[in-house]
């Protein structure tokens, strides 16, 4: 068997219902090679978080990791979590994946990393819940 000779980081992708945050640091994680947001490639603030975006964002970010050298990642995909936040990515975490393997870089692990809560605050909602 050949050596593998691919220069690994990770790609941390933040996805909420305002935005679309792609980070790329190198395997530690301490040093960042890349950063790109929705928010960076659109003017309107309702298109932040849209697929597009997310796509351009993690183009652009791509492209700055394969220039310093990055050729695979292991991505990390964050929803806002929390005791009152979604649990689950906004829009533009699927887009930006694709993006990503669309570009040329090989993807590893594919990990969600969304804060849990583990009893901490209270949630809102009184003390007989949200009444709908």
């Amino acid at each position: 068997m050949r050596p593998d000779n691919t220069r690994w980081g990770l790609c941390h992708i933040y996805a909420s219902y305002n935005d679309t945050i792609i980070h790329i640091t190198d395997i530690t994680g301490n040093e960042t090679v890349a950063a790109a947001s929705g928010g960076m490639m659109v003017k309107a603030d309702r298109m932040e978080s849209s697929p597009t975006a997310a796509m351009m964002a993690a183009k652009k970010a791509a492209e700055t990791a394969m220039e310093k050298g990055i050729t695979g990642i292991h991505v990390k995909v964050r929803a806002p979590g929390g005791h009152n936040g979604p649990n689950n990515p906004g829009p533009g975490a699927q887009a930006a994946i694709r993006a990503l393997s669309r570009m040329g870089l090989r993807i590893g692990l594919i990990e969600d990393v969304t804060p849990i809560p583990h009893g901490g605050c209270r949630k809102k909602g009184g003390k007989r819940g949200r009444r709908v």
